[in-house]
């Protein structure tokens, strides 16, 4: 029988010992991890790992190992599913600094943890939130406001395109109940600054942070418990290479004790689902096991397994060191060709951005000349991961130079 996933990246990881990345350690021992994606890529520069991760060639045998509990053991499945739950939950709260495995509660999206939040709140909640949130939030945000189920301030961007962490501040004012930021937000790659200043705004005003970290966790330095933030949410499409449906929120212990309350529940989240009891008021579960909702999906969490396992393995540490001198490059040789980008500073996530109004026909020219990146309004984003190439980034500034709208 071949090694099982965890066993197969931990000793391929184990081989590089402790030293930096370099090119030549992750050929050897990384790359052959992802055999099958630089099979199917190996004529195109991939560029968008901030949009949808490369898979490792666990994945698949992860989910066909969901599959075959499920054929071998129909209903009694359930055991070997609710222990890669486990797992899943264990694993997310190592990487990003939570203090036990059940602040952790498995969702189907981002967004699916922002409803639970918002859902937790009887009277109308007075919500700050920035312009610079993925569609996912701000189209609830907004719907939630428009339906008058919150009271909704959006704080602008400055003309630079980027968010200053004193007009948050000024946004809360007295009386705030949630603030809803990106640690790193999506379009301009912008480490969002001063970010323990705003949490402790918030809390001064007593109010609770919801923070989201898609674009942070597994390659950006993330502490939640050191942060001192309420809630957290994101998922595992990008950095962590686990696909749509691998997502999660996070509950500091302080709203594990029973008092807080959502409306978005179910059966999974009874004290004892399996029991069907059905007393009344329900009795819920204890801690983060109270925001289960109902049957939940359960190949997801199989599918996160490997870059879960991977990014643990590696360290983030390693992964943002590496991912910051691939930026440089990448910057130098834009300039070196005219072409002026951002990124690779201390400031910013894991990618780099180039500012222009056509940036997105920009970005259909590169995928012509295959290479794949994309674009957000007018900011063209372009991230390299521990895959890349120096010279698959040769190639890809070459391009950007050549395709550059005129």
């Amino acid at each position: 029988m071949p090694p099982r996933t965890i066993e197969r990246i931990e000793t391929a990881i184990a081989a590089l010992g402790d030293a930096p990345l370099t090119e030549d350690g992750i050929a050897r021992h990384i790359a052959p991890l992802f055999s099958r994606v630089r099979a199917a890529f190996a004529d195109r520069v991939y560029l968008a790992n901030h949009s949808l991760g490369r898979p490792l060639d666990a994945t698949e045998d992860d989910v066909r190992e969901g599959l075959d509990a499920w054929y071998a053991n129909m209903a009694g499945a359930w055991q070997a599913w609710s222990e890669e739950m486990t797992a899943y939950r264990a694993r997310l709260a190592q990487l990003m600094g939570a203090p036990r495995a059940d602040c952790v509660v498995p969702k189907t999206s981002a967004g699916q943890g922002l409803r639970a939040i918002l859902n937790t709140y009887d009277a109308t909640p007075r919500v700050v939130a920035t312009r610079g949130e993925f569609d996912s939030l701000d189209v609830i945000l907004r719907e939630y406001a428009r339906r008058g189920r919150i009271e909704l301030t959006l704080v602008d961007a400055r003309a630079d395109g980027l968010l200053a962490s004193e007009d948050v501040i000024a946004a809360i004012g007295r009386g705030v109940d949630l603030v809803v930021v990106s640690q790193v937000i999506f379009n301009t790659g912008q480490a969002l600054p001063e970010l323990a200043a705003i949490v402790r705004a918030v809390h001064d005003a007593g109010g609770r942070v919801l923070l989201d970290i898609y674009h942070s966790l597994g390659v950006y330095p993330v502490d939640l418990t050191a942060l001192d933030v309420d809630f957290a949410v994101g998922g595992s499409y990008k950095y962590l290479r686990g696909g749509p449906g691998a997502c999660y929120l996070y509950l500091a212990p302080r709203h594990l004790d029973g008092a807080l309350r959502t409306l978005d529940t179910g059966w999974f989240a009874k004290r004892d689902p399996f029991a069907y009891e059905r007393p009344d008021p329900p009795q819920f579960a204890a801690g983060g096991d109270a925001f289960l909702e109902s049957t939940p999906p359960v190949l997801p969490l199989f599918q996160a397994r490997a870059g879960q396992v991977f990014t643990r393995a590696t360290g983030v540490a390693r992964l943002r060191a590496y991912s910051l001198q691939l930026q440089r490059a990448l910057v130098d040789l834009l300039a070196e060709r005219g072409v002026e980008a951002s990124g690779g500073s201390d400031d910013r996530g894991a990618f780099l951005i180039v500012v222009d109004a056509r940036a997105e026909a920009w970005a259909d020219a590169l995928e012509a000349v295959s290479v794949v990146a994309d674009a957000r309004g007018r900011f063209l984003r372009l991230c390299p991961d521990v895959l890349t190439t120096r010279a698959e980034l040769g190639v890809a500034a070459a391009a950007v130079a050549r395709t550059r709208p005129r």
